[in-house]
């Protein structure tokens, strides 16, 4: 296909957003959020996380007088509608440096590393407990089937005694048990 003066030509757009509006809500101070919520590695690209949506947004205007938060969607790409989050174009106040930063969040890693268990300790067993599993490991097969061959008896013993019919229609401390069968007649 060949270009002709009579084609359409995209028109240029701006590399980045800008935008004057500022959001209403109050304005985030750095201090106020956890160290491991902001990243100023790269403070040209410096992000953090949006308290109302919890995703990564970049901050515009770093070498500009106002930072803010860009623009962003709640939803993720090509699955949910877009909607505007309400943290979007929301000021924030650097009220810490990078070296701050920096410490605080080597801190924090360090308390949380301290919390974490080293090694995971088994839970004792009781006396009983390790009686019976020994016990368990030593048996053979032999020693099972004895024990079933074992249990066999015993259940066909209960079950033939059950068979067996007292003697008389009703039992020794109770009335008779009638033989016809009741109708009531009107």
């Amino acid at each position: 296909m060949t270009i002709t003066s009579a084609m359409p030509r995209a028109k240029e757009r701006k590399t980045r957003t800008r935008t004057k509006r500022v959001s209403s809500l109050p304005v985030i101070k750095l201090s106020r959020l956890l160290p491991s919520h902001i990243d100023l590695r790269d403070p040209a690209h410096a992000v953090l996380v949006c308290e109302y949506c919890e995703t990564w947004c970049p901050i515009t205007g770093m070498q500009s007088k106002v930072q803010k938060l860009v623009p962003h969607h709640i939803g993720k790409a090509d699955e949910a509608d877009a909607i505007r989050c309400r943290g979007s174009n929301r000021k924030i106040e650097f009220d810490m440096t990078i070296p701050e930063w920096h410490q605080a969040l080597t801190d924090a890693i360090t308390e949380a590393s301290s919390r974490q268990a080293t090694t995971v300790l088994p839970k004792a067993f009781s006396p009983q407990t390790d009686q019976t599993l020994r016990a368990r490991a030593q048996r053979t097969s032999a020693g099972r089937m004895a024990d079933w061959n074992e249990a066999l008896r015993t259940v066909a013993d209960t079950d033939s005694s059950r068979r067996l019919m007292p003697a008389g229609d009703a039992p020794a401390e109770a009335p008779a048990v009638p033989q016809t069968s009741l109708r009531i007649t009107r």
